[in-house]
């Protein structure tokens, strides 16, 4: 049986992505075993349609999530999840909205504090405007706070510890395009489904690499 709705979503394209990514990472099987799981087996070789409208439901995003910890356990879960969400931001994301202008030649020759202030915003800024996720950032010194007001990850989920990992592979993989090539250490510090305010992930400015 499908998950009972939210009433806030995701446009299909972005659903699409991420289901694709799963397929890329997991294996055909994998994925309809996983849709099966999460009681959306109507989308078995019926993936969203490729385009804006806001259709797809937090609480399916978040079924998505579950079932990825169901079937393959915490740990397996969370790899795959961040897997997922890397080459969901590798895949499509990267060349998106207010994004597009980070392949220029103009953006590249920036410096690299220049880049992440101009480029993480627009990463933000791309969720907030075509869904109903609400996504802010924060510089704080050394670091920078991006924030989850509404989650289509933890969706009406309880936890005893942060379980929003397609959101961090889709901002390591993103912070390393619009860096040019650098890793960054990512944390989830706060999430919804454990009881916090928001979701938060710290980002440190410092370069892993």
């Amino acid at each position: 049986m499908p998950p009972e709705k939210s009433g806030f979503y995701y446009p299909n394209k972005f659903a699409r992505i991420t289901i694709e990514a799963l397929e890329e990472v997991m294996g055909k099987n994998g994925l309809n075993a996983i849709l099966h799981l999460a009681g959306l087996s109507e989308l078995i070789n019926n993936y969203p349609p490729d385009n804006l409208e806001k259709e797809f439901d937090f609480a399916y995003f978040t079924a998505l999530c579950v079932a990825l910890e169901e079937m393959y356990g915490p740990r397996g879960g969370r790899g795959l999840a961040l897997r997922a969400g890397r080459a969901t931001f590798a895949d499509a994301l990267r060349g998106f909205g207010a994004l597009a202008g980070v392949g220029d030649l103009a953006f590249k020759v920036l410096p690299l504090t220049a880049k992440l202030r101009i480029g993480l915003p627009a990463m933000a800024n791309i969720f907030t405007q075509f869904s109903d996720q609400i996504s802010n950032v924060h510089d704080e010194g050394d670091k920078y706070v991006y924030t989850l007001e509404r989650c289509p990850m933890c969706w009406n989920r309880k936890a005893d510890r942060p379980v929003c990992y397609v959101g961090q592979g889709l901002l390591q993989e993103g912070l390393r395009w619009v860096s040019g090539g650098h890793e960054f250490k990512v944390e989830i510090s706060t999430c919804i489904s454990k009881g916090d305010d928001m979701g938060r992930y710290i980002i440190y400015k410092q370069p892993l690499d």
